[in-house]
């Protein structure tokens, strides 16, 4: 027999008919509906709010709280230079602009700080707000430039005609 619209069903036992609550004592579930006697619970209109506990001091609340966020932590974006080395070709100009448009960092996070695991075959002219110093070491050793950048400062990228 072929399947079409008119002989769709369910697979047999998936699908059950909904329990009728409140409907008499034959039903099996008249009188309380299922929601016992007396009490908070089986009154209309009743809902319990996130963590309430009957009264009880709450667990949120019960717990010791210490120490704090500070709210001007300076955030940083690493990217090492192993990862630039695989990315980019030897030359190129390299700004938190780019690297962002190559998806190797996320704009918005923070500062960018180049770190110096890996090593460095070809010359870069890179251009970050901070470079570790083992990285601007082979940076410079490599033949490239490592420029530090003002966080407001923008960066003007060369375009080779």
């Amino acid at each position: 027999m072929a399947l079409s619209l008119n002989n769709l069903h369910p697979a047999e036992g998936s699908t059950h008919k909904k329990k009728r609550i409140g409907r008499g004592p034959g039903s099996g579930t008249g009188k309380t509906a299922g929601k016992g006697h007396k009490g908070q619970k089986s009154r209309s209109g009743y809902s319990s709010k996130r963590g309430f506990e009957g009264g009880q001091m709450p667990l949120q609340r019960r717990l010791p709280k210490r120490g704090f966020t500070n709210i001007f932590k300076k955030l940083w974006v690493e990217i090492s230079l192993a990862k630039i080395e695989e990315n980019f070709a030897a030359g190129e100009i390299i700004t938190p602009e780019i690297l962002h448009e190559r998806g190797l960092v996320k704009k918005a996070k923070g500062d960018l700080v180049i770190l110096g695991t890996g090593d460095l075959t070809k010359s870069f002219n890179i251009s970050s707000h901070r470079f570790t110093k083992t990285a601007k070491e082979k940076i410079e050793k490599a033949g490239g430039t490592a420029t530090v950048i003002d966080k407001h400062e923008k960066v003007a990228v060369e375009e080779a005609a």
